[in-house]
């Protein structure tokens, strides 16, 4: 077999969508004839925990660990709260305090291209015996935090070895690096090793289509686009009594729904049979903004904050929903951006509401699989007559939804299309 080495930050016990990805790739490369090895910090600063994932790591994977230096843990003791929600992504727009700022400024302008930068000369000094010993042929790097992409580059640089780059999330046109309060050297600085990264590596993989064709615009190097995945069994659950209306995962912010809270909040004062049925389910940690926003629309006596919950809930909290919800950033940096969240959506075959930015790949795959509906987040009565479709439905005890053509996204034969590239 083939034998690959991954490179990666996020890993059991880390919980969260970015340890999906190669938790699940790693199971199936076998099956592919390729043998991975698994580089991962030995003490991380994991915002978000989930130790039931740690009975899944497959049993035929090696994971290598070495000891890592994170400025999160040392600002921790100035402000462990802070730390945490920008670690998280959680970051305030509105009036954030003299420490946010502070501390966001510190974190973009002297950790570049991020606050895991302390681990690669480090992780590179280690690796070099690794692959010599182990014979090892290929090194993927995955990111974001995209320090590891630097990690790759130190590898490629040395050793004549094939580097692949997978890319979860774009680097400089991602939506949060508009916060970081970068100067016009920092700025100049992210491009650069961004661009040195593209061109250096020798494959790249991204996760939409949208990022593809970003990076073509700045390297030659062949690009595969091999989304996130489901590979999770339906469960034979009841669904909910209540019209549930669920959101799975980190509600930053940004992605704040103005436009959903106001037309619930008419559907509510509209229809009284819609309003005792109502249930707004939040699970995941819930920005300070949009609990201001959920309560002046008076919608806060409707919701159900179930907090961080293991994997394997949040799939049974999925299949009970009456419906989905994806919701995304209302800008131009967010249409490439593809939630992983949304192919266990697909998987679990309620309907979903896509609310995001014209021309979002995330919600044209939702249409495009009759999964659900699109719509524009300023489209308050197109909103309104969706889950007023959806509800009359829920009365008569037929709301159902058949994604059709998502056998694609099973994380097996998303494997395949990697160990081909490969």
């Amino acid at each position: 077999m083939q034998k690959v080495l991954v490179i990666a930050y996020y890993w059991p016990p880390a919980g969260g969508p970015g340890v999906q990805r190669w938790l699940k790739f790693v199971k199936y490369l076998p099956d592919f004839g390729v043998q991975p090895l698994v580089y991962v910090p030995e003490n991380p600063n994991y915002p978000i925990v989930d130790t039931a994932l740690l009975n899944e790591i497959p049993t035929h994977v090696e994971v290598l660990k070495h000891p890592i230096k994170e400025p999160y843990g040392w600002a921790a003791l100035v402000s462990k709260k802070k730390i945490k929600s920008i670690s998280s992504g959680l970051i305030k727009e509105k009036n954030p305090s003299f420490l946010e700022r502070a501390l966001l400024w510190i974190r973009g302008n002297f950790f570049i291209p991020d606050a895991r930068k302390l681990w690669i000369k480090p992780s590179i000094h280690f690796l070099a015996k690794t692959i010599a010993e182990k014979g090892i042929q290929t090194i993927i790097t995955t990111g974001p935090p995209h320090s590891l992409h630097l990690i790759g580059l130190g590898l490629k640089q040395r050793y004549n070895v094939q580097w692949i780059a997978d890319f979860r999330d774009p680097w400089t046109t991602i939506g949060y690096h508009k916060q970081l309060r970068l100067t016009q050297w920092a700025e100049k600085k992210h491009k650069q090793l961004e661009k040195q990264v593209l061109v250096t590596a020798d494959k790249i993989v991204v996760t939409s289509q949208t990022t593809k064709t970003e990076f073509e615009a700045i390297t030659p190097k062949p690009i595969k686009v091999i989304t996130n995945g489901y590979d999770e069994q339906l469960l034979t659950v009841p669904l909910d009594d209540k019209f549930t209306v669920s959101h799975i995962g980190s509600l930053l912010t940004g992605r704040n729904p103005l436009g959903l809270w106001k037309a619930l909040k008419q559907l509510v004062e509209q229809d009284s049979a819609f309003a005792q049925a109502l249930q707004i389910q939040l699970a995941g940690v819930v920005g300070e903004e949009v609990w201001q926003s959920i309560t002046m629309f008076g919608l806060d006596s409707y919701v159900n904050r179930l907090g961080y919950l293991p994997h394997d809930k949040v799939v049974e909290v999925q299949q009970k929903s009456q419906v989905l919800l994806l919701l995304e950033i209302d800008s131009e940096e967010t249409k490439g951006i593809i939630p992983g969240k949304l192919f266990e959506y697909l998987n679990a075959r309620r309907p979903i509401l896509a609310i995001g930015p014209k021309g979002w790949e995330a919600g044209e795959m939702v249409d495009s699989s009759q999964a659900g509906s699109f719509v524009d987040p300023k489209e308050v009565e197109a909103i309104k007559d969706v889950l007023l479709e959806w509800f009359n439905q829920y009365q008569k005890g037929n709301l159902f939804c058949q994604s059709v053509g998502i056998e694609k996204y099973h994380r097996r034969a998303l494997t395949e299309s990697l160990a081909k590239f490969i």
